[in-house]
């Protein structure tokens, strides 16, 4: 049976919070009503718009929250190029921005665009995907959690065979949290070879992209002889993904497959038996810390 499950908001780390004032500068703490917080204005830089989630749920509670505390909003859309994102940070700061929130699509090439924009008296926050500065202010979910209970449910109805696992983009850091706490629950068994990982079973999938981790997951079936006994596949658009390639050979719903976000899809295919667990991380919650 498919099962839902809620992953809880964790702690934020910090080394420095700072907002905005009303000569538009940087202070070392939040700011309140009046003319101080009218002053405030937001960019935001979305790694890549068009998945589901940040329209759906981030972007309304980053919004809300802003208007709720007189600041204004700004962003643009990076469309999954790293390239693309460094530029947006430097459009944000161009149009006025007194703080800024990146998503980011590389934490380790977006780095001299954040030192720039901190350099420059603007303060970053990295949004749910880490920037390693220590100027910056970090806030995520506790992705190790999530991992763990997406595990916990497969290894339930998969505890011993072959597993595939369909990691998200290594230049992501959250694609190791998650395979991390999936660690938790697996590993003694991998370690006693009752869970068989072979070489070319465990991938990155660039962008999280649900068409490559098809790509991925046939070239897994292919080299298996399609004899595999579970999938743990970090979110949902890359199970969708895998799922498609799985029903290609007659084994959706027969081989465990694991997701994340709550995505309508993903929900459709829990309800169907073809998907085992869809861990939803209440992303307005995140948005409202951000924001």
């Amino acid at each position: 049976m498919g099962i839902r499950k809620l992953a809880t908001i964790a702690g934020v780390a910090a080394i420095i919070v700072a907002a905005c004032s009303s000569s538009g500068t940087a202070t070392t703490a939040p700011s309140s009503g009046g003319a101080a917080a009218a002053a405030c204005k937001v960019g935001v830089s979305w790694n890549n718009y068009q998945e589901e989630r940040w329209a759906k749920w981030d972007e309304p509670a980053i919004k809300a929250a802003l208007t709720a505390g007189g600041a204004t909003y700004d962003s643009n859309d990076a469309k999954s190029s790293a390239t693309t994102q460094a530029s947006n940070v430097e459009t944000l700061i161009a149009n006025g921005a007194n703080v800024v929130i990146v998503l980011a699509q590389d934490g380790t090439a977006i780095k001299p665009a954040v030192t720039a924009a901190i350099n420059a008296g603007v303060p970053v926050i990295a949004y749910d995907r880490l920037i390693e500065d220590p100027k910056v202010f970090y806030t995520t979910f506790d992705n190790v959690l999530v991992g763990n209970m997406q595990a916990t449910e497969v290894f339930k109805a998969a505890p011993t065979g072959t597993y595939a696992v369909i990691k998200g983009n290594k230049a992501d850091a959250n694609a190791d949290f998650l395979r991390s706490g999936m660690d938790q629950v697996i590993k003694a068994a991998v370690d006693s070879g009752a869970i068989k990982i072979p070489a070319g079973n465990e991938v990155y999938t660039d962008n999280w992209d649900p068409k490559n981790a098809q790509t991925e997951m046939e070239q897994i079936l292919t080299a298996n002889n399609n004899k595999i006994d579970a999938v743990l596949s970090e979110n949902d658009g890359m199970a969708g993904g895998v799922i498609a390639a799985l029903a290609a050979q007659g084994l959706a719903g027969k081989v465990p497959v694991s997701g994340q976000d709550g995505d309508a899809a993903a929900l459709n295919r829990v309800a169907l038996g073809t998907q085992t667990v869809d861990v939803w991380k209440d992303a307005r919650m995140l948005g409202k810390t951000a924001g």
